[in-house]
Parts: structure tokens; sequence; C-alpha cells
């Protein structure tokens, strides 16, 4: 099979789509033929050699994929050779062929596309992890999502507004903001512009939000605990603003607030399939009743892997940006 290698960490070009060998299955595993993979912000991390996959995983970025099931290793059940699939994976996304626990598997959704069910396995599993899981987001209750216009964003604007939540967002431009706004987004805040704890607080007469999903980490750490209402959570996903904050524990304590930082690649298997069960059963339903769709920038040939980093380095995407295999196109 073809796979998209490092042979060195680097820039765009660092990507090289090369013949490797074929992967086989093994004990509660699947072969899934992929028709498409898609780019997230830790593929770039990991191209860059700041990233590496867990132990036992594939070499190869990509962590998503939709496609095809090829073979079904031993001890697998409830799956089927040729069933339409897509997976939440620890690497390996960007490839012809990847090998999947079958806990991590998930039917492609009624009515959505082969393809575009590949920009849905991490956004799910992120979105409902955080923000239902852990952060107990209700109906009636406030979001505050930052980079509304991300993949991550654009999936927990919908489900937000499924459950009866009310949804605030931060984005760059006004057509980022305008997109959110199309998929119910209620509080519009440009962050180049204005003061998202200001805003947040004028929307919801000074109570603040009652959970915040935050991909910025320690830039955004001192205004989110301000923007939080009593009672808020604050769900942390990612680094883009730095590593190291100042928490002002006082204010924490003041609101009775809760801060939590998760990730999915490195869990324990037993966890991300009870994540992937979690959202099988609550969120694929929201998808055949029309209450959620996939939201795609583009979609970019697997062996042009490289210009689908630059577009999601350059932060001008909205939603998520596809990697269609040969098989796949």
């Amino acid at each position: 099979m073809h796979a998209i290698t490092i042979p060195e960490p680097g820039g765009p070009e660092a990507l090289v789509w090369d013949e490797v060998p074929d992967p086989a299955p093994g004990e509660g595993e699947v072969l899934v033929e992929v028709a498409a993979g898609a780019v997230n912000r830790a593929d770039i991390l990991q191209r860059q050699g700041f990233y590496d996959p867990p132990p036992g995983a594939s070499p190869y970025p990509g962590l998503e994929c939709s496609g095809r099931i090829a073979e079904i290793g031993p001890g697998v059940s409830g799956w089927n050779v040729g069933d339409e699939v897509c997976a939440l994976l620890s690497g390996g996304g960007y490839a012809e062929k990847v090998v999947v626990p079958a806990g991590q598997l998930l039917p492609v959704p009624e009515g959505i596309a082969l393809t575009r069910a590949a920009a849905l396995p991490e956004v799910t599993c992120t979105v409902w992890s955080n923000v239902f899981m852990i952060a107990h987001l209700r109906p009636g209750e406030t979001l505050l999502v930052h980079g509304g216009s991300s993949g991550i964003g654009t999936m927990a604007i919908q489900l937000a507004k499924a459950v009866g939540a009310r949804v605030a967002v931060t984005a760059g431009t006004k057509e980022k903001l305008d997109r959110c706004a199309e998929l119910g987004a209620d509080i519009l805040v440009n962050y180049r512009e204005q003061d998202f704890v200001e805003e947040v607080r004028k929307a919801t007469d000074g109570a603040g939000a009652d959970v915040i999903l935050d991909n910025m980490g320690a830039k955004y750490l001192e205004r989110n605990v301000r923007a939080l209402a009593v009672n808020g959570r604050l769900a942390i996903i990612g680094m883009q603003g730095g590593v190291k904050g100042e928490l002002n524990i006082g204010a924490l304590l003041a609101k009775r607030a809760a801060i939590s930082a998760t990730s999915l690649r490195a869990r324990p298997l037993e966890e991300k399939a009870a994540i992937v069960a979690a959202v099988r059963e609550h969120v694929w339903p929201l998808f055949a009743g029309g209450h959620l769709r996939p939201v795609v920038d583009r979609e970019l040939p697997m062996p042009d892997a490289a210009a689908a980093h630059r577009v999601v380095e350059e932060s001008g995407h909205i939603g998520k940006v596809l990697l269609i295999t040969p098989q796949g196109a």
C-alpha cells in the first residue's frame, strides 16, 4: 500500500507519499481500506517532530478516517467485511489501509457520504467527551467555544444547540463568524477586535459561560476563568496559546469552578472505546434526524497532504480539511 511518511521532521514538504508494507489486523482489530482521512493539528505537530505516536501505534500521521472493512481479525464480532465505517485512530489515517481496534469503529451515519464521514470521529469524540461527559453541559446553559469555525468548533456549536444550550464563539474574521451563526451560534466574538470576557458577560447579563471549550491553553487561562459563570467548567483541549499559564486559585474558588484538560490519542483502548460507544448512542442519532452535519472546507488528494497542511497552518479554513485516497476518489 501507499502512505504518507515523514522521513525527517520539518515543514509540509516533509510529508512523502511512499510505498510501505500492508498492515494486518490482530486480536480485536479490523483492517480498513481507507477512502479518506482528515487533517488535525496533532498531525502538524507530529510532522514537526513534536508529537510522536503512542507506543504500538502506526508511525504514519492521521487520527481519523473513513472507509470499508477489508478484513476482520480474531475476536471481533458485530462487523462484516464491506461495512462502511469511520474510525478514531492513534495514527495511520494518511494511508490506503489502516488497522483499527474494533471498539474505535463507528458506522457511517445515515445520509453522510463515505469520504465526508472522515470529518467526524475526532470532532464528535472530542466534543462529546469534554463538553458532555466531563463538563456536563445542560439545556439552557451557555457554552463558549474558542475557535468556533474549526472542525471541533463547528461540531461543538451543532451539538450544543441540539441539546438546547446557548452558544458563544470566538473567531478571527467576519466570514468565520457568519458561518458559526449559520450553524446556530448565538453570541459572536471577533477576538481580534473584541474582549470575549466582556462580550460573554454582556450577553449573559453578567453571569458568564457555564462551560468553556478551549483550544488555546495558557494564553487564555486567566481570561477564561474570568469568563466563567459560578459553578462553571473550563475544558482545555489544546495548547495553541502556550503550555504554562498563571492561575488565580482565589478566582476559581470564588466561582466554585472546575478545570479539566484532556487529549484523546494516548488514552487506553478501553477509554476510547467507551467514548466511541457513547458517541454512537447519543450523537449518531442526531445525524439521522438532520440536527448535525460534517462541515468540510475542502477535499484534497492524499498524496498532496503537504498542501492540506499548509491550508490548516494558515488557519483560513472553516471546518475540516479532508485527504482522499486514490480508491476513495
